[in-house]
């Protein structure tokens, strides 16, 4: 899927200007978004030699240029990766998409990005469950900082009601 988008990308003449490099990590990135493969930016950007910032800025253009059809990352998509990471059980993982469901059903998703929606409800899920995860173990898995779990693990706590 890579390729073809970024073959696409080289037939519309989007590449001019922009490193070969840069173009094949943005159509890595949008092949994943297209599959529902749950990658990060961030993760792309890690084991790419370009800068997120560039990924991103080519990532948005070419997929605007080429009209690629991309939903928004499910942050469901990442509970079982994530999970499996922190060992946690099956339980765990469904209160976590639970509380990403009835969050997301009262708009919080909005503008949030989907890894820290998804590991503050993990770490909601893990004290809930009796699994106990630190905010520290939880953002190292997911990437995000401590302050991101905190902040989105109180908005998720008050839409479930334990508030």
């Amino acid at each position: 899927m890579a390729s073809v988008i970024y073959r696409r990308a080289l037939n519309e003449d989007l590449i001019r200007g922009r490193s070969i490099e840069g173009v094949s990590t943005a159509a890595l990135y949008a092949a994943c978004r297209q599959e529902g493969i749950p990658r990060s930016l961030d993760e792309v950007a890690d084991v790419s030699r370009v800068p997120q910032k560039e990924i991103g800025r080519t990532y948005r253009y070419i997929s605007q240029e080429l009209g690629l059809e991309l939903r928004p990352v499910d942050p469901k998509q990442f509970v079982p990766r994530f999970a499996s990471s922190l060992q946690l059980s099956e339980e765990v993982q469904s209160k976590a998409t639970e509380i990403i469901d009835v969050s997301a059903e009262q708009g919080l998703l909005s503008g949030k990005s989907p890894t820290g929606f998804a590991a503050a409800a993990i770490y909601a899920a893990s004290l809930l469950c009796n699994e106990k995860k630190t905010q520290r173990e939880v953002a190292d898995v997911a990437q995000v900082t401590e302050v991101t779990i905190r902040n989105r693990y109180q908005e998720q706590i008050e839409a479930m009601g334990f508030r």
